[in-house]
This record gives structure tokens, C-alpha cells and sequence, in this order.
């Protein structure tokens, strides 16, 4: 809803495509399969496993796909956040004293 009460902004889970939904199915269902998920990936949707992650990725970032899965969006959102956190704090050169 917007500030004024209209419904016109309202996010809702069937603006996804049924591909989305399909990846974000699979994640849900799979979330550390391996070997076997890039299997299933590759048999279920038709997508190499880099192709599948980048649109995972943006996927995440889509209101609806909060509203289609708000857990499994927040658990990924949060793991992404902390895999940014740690390249960006990690140190190649010599320890500082």
C-alpha cells in the first residue's frame, strides 16, 4: 500500500514469472545438494549453474520474491551479505601491528 492507503503499489508473489518461481522452488528444496543439484538444475529449468545463480541472485533483490518466499529470500539476502562483508574486510598483504 501506498502512504495514502491506496492499494495500487501492493507487491504481490504472482508478478513473478513461473520460472522464478521454479528457481526459487528449487532453492527451497535443495538448498545444498551439490553434485545432485547441478543435476536437477540443469534437468528441471534448462540453466548451467552460473546461469542459475545470477538469477537467483537478482531475483532476490525483487519484492515479489520476498512476498513468494519471505524466509528463504532473508536467509539468502543474509548470506550474500555476509560473503560481501567478509571480501570486503579480508587483507592480502602482511599483518598490520
Amino acid at each position: 500500500m501506498t502512504e495514502n492507503g491506496t492499494p495500487g503499489d501492493k507487491v504481490r508473489a504472482v508478478d513473478l514469472s513461473e520460472r522464478d518461481r521454479a528457481i526459487l522452488d528449487l532453492e527451497q528444496s535443495a538448498p545444498d545438494a551439490g553434485r545432485r543439484k547441478e543435476a536437477i538444475i540443469r534437468r528441471e529449468l534448462g540453466l548451467s549453474t552460473a546461469r542459475y545463480q545470477q538469477l537467483l541472485n537478482s531475483l532476490i533483490d525483487r519484492p515479489a520474491a520476498l512476498a513468494y518466499a519471505p524466509m528463504l529470500v532473508g536467509r539468502l539476502l543474509r548470506l550474500r551479505d555476509a560473503r560481501s562483508h567478509a571480501r570486503a574486510t579480508r587483507s592480502f598483504g602482511p599483518p598490520t601491528r
